[in-house]
């Protein structure tokens, strides 16, 4: 069945499976489409973007502006996005023209029927504003209405993506869909899918198995049923959420995030940073010395700023706090340390240099129970979702870390934890 037919007349109608109008139905600000692989999913996005900019069924759309297209990748947004949204808008409806230079499409002025932009950068009536990922800054420069997101559930679409994707649609409270296969536990599962089964009205997350596609073979789900870890095929063929193979600290658990409280002065502190031009990242942890919990309650992730402006945040957080130690880089990296020393901030090398080691300090603060994390640190959360080992071709998980550089935060618990359980005495206060 196709998901669309056009009669003799030109009349259009749409073949929607009881997934995809469950989505179609929703009137909730952030609709999640979590579905198995070939389950109707980007094809569906196209239609929906359509009923936000020009309404459906008498129902008004919200007109002329800026809309966005995003997905995860270059890759998928030339191969997928892109083929779709042109067959619907461009060359079925006619409504839009493609401005391949700045990856736009320009949007027909409805009541004129008339295209108003001569180049790509004259005033139009709207426009679908084309993104990847990947596309670093490229979210920046937009006010919109409302946002498609195909496939934001993969590692590279990042939760510092979906808040670039947020503020672009602040001003006007724009709506968001998601369509996605699952492929790991982080923001989109913290963020969105856990608040929606927490009771957040603003979501409504739909989830459905490849076979809700009336064209998907069902011989083929269960020949894949039977060949695919649990795992993988509740992920790929049913969009569930599952711990997949390789999950680095599988052993955190939902139950570790706690709501932020005022933490007392007198608590220890030990901070881990990570160094790096553009991302500069420091990890603030407090432990309550009658349960020897650690509390990991603060974080940041900046970029382009001076070693002096990153220490003089530091100082300022460390202000009136009794017992601060700082714990950071590798221990190669000499100057950086030198560098936020002269700034007054002191960081410790770390007292274990591998990083596996630093792997299995973190794993046993989580198995003995002394760890929490406020759950109010997305990022953090987001990390502990997706930070995993790559797989062989048999399945099971091998020594090499995916995207190893690109972990931050989590690299600051890495350094904090091997002092923590380094079984050394507390050493001087590290602020100057």
């Amino acid at each position: 069945m196709n998901l669309y037919d056009v009669d003799k007349t030109g009349n259009l109608t749409l073949n929607l499976h009881r997934g995809q109008a469950q989505a179609w139905q929703s009137q909730r600000r952030f609709i999640a489409v979590l579905a198995g692989t070939q389950g109707g999913k980007t094809s569906y996005g196209p239609w929906w973007l359509y009923k936000e900019i020009y309404g459906w069924d008498a129902q008004p759309g919200l007109g002329a502006g800026d809309y966005l297209a995003v997905t995860a990748s270059y890759d998928l947004f030339k191969l997928k996005m892109l083929p779709e949204l042109k067959a619907v808008f461009v060359d079925l409806l006619g409504m839009t023209r493609y401005w391949a230079g700045d990856k736009v499409l320009e949007l027909k002025n409805p009541e004129t029927g008339e295209f108003e932009a001569s180049r790509s950068d004259d005033p139009m009536w709207g426009r679908i504003i084309l993104r990847s990922a990947a596309a670093d800054g490229g979210l920046e420069s937009s006010t919109a209405k409302a946002a498609w997101i195909d496939e934001a559930g993969m590692d590279e679409f990042t939760v510092e993506i979906w808040e670039a994707v947020q503020r672009r649609l602040s001003l006007n409270q724009g709506r968001v869909l998601f369509t996605t296969t699952v492929y790991n536990l982080g923001w989109l599962k913290t963020e969105i899918y856990d608040s929606w089964v927490d009771g957040d009205r603003d979501i409504e997350i739909v989830q459905f198995a490849s076979t809700m596609n009336p064209a998907f073979p069902k011989a083929e789900y269960e020949r894949q049923k039977k060949k695919m870890p649990t795992w993988r095929f509740e992920m790929f063929y049913d969009g569930k959420f599952t711990k997949p193979a390789g999950l680095i600290y599988h052993d955190f658990e939902d139950t570790m995030l706690v709501d932020p409280f005022s933490i007392p002065n007198e608590w220890r502190r030990v901070v881990g940073v990570d160094f790096g031009g553009a991302n500069t990242s420091f990890l603030w942890l407090a432990e309550d010395p009658k349960t020897a919990i650690w509390y990991a309650y603060d974080s940041t992730l900046d970029g382009y700023k001076t070693t002096n402006e990153h220490a003089d945040e530091a100082k300022s957080k460390a202000a009136g706090l009794e017992q601060v130690i700082a714990v950071g880089g590798a221990p190669s990296e000499i100057q950086p340390r030198a560098d936020f020393g002269a700034a007054g901030f002191h960081i410790f090398a770390p007292t274990v240099k591998d990083v596996e080691s630093g792997i299995d300090r973190v794993t046993s603060l989580i198995k003995t129970g002394h760890f929490r994390l406020f759950r109010t640190l997305t990022g953090v959360r987001d990390e502990l979702g997706t930070y995993r080992r790559k797989l062989d071709t048999t399945g099971e998980a091998t020594e090499t870390i995916m995207d190893k550089r690109t972990f931050h935060r989590l690299d600051c618990l890495r350094y904090a934890a091997t002092y923590i359980n380094s079984g050394a005495g507390w050493l001087v206060h590290g602020i100057q």
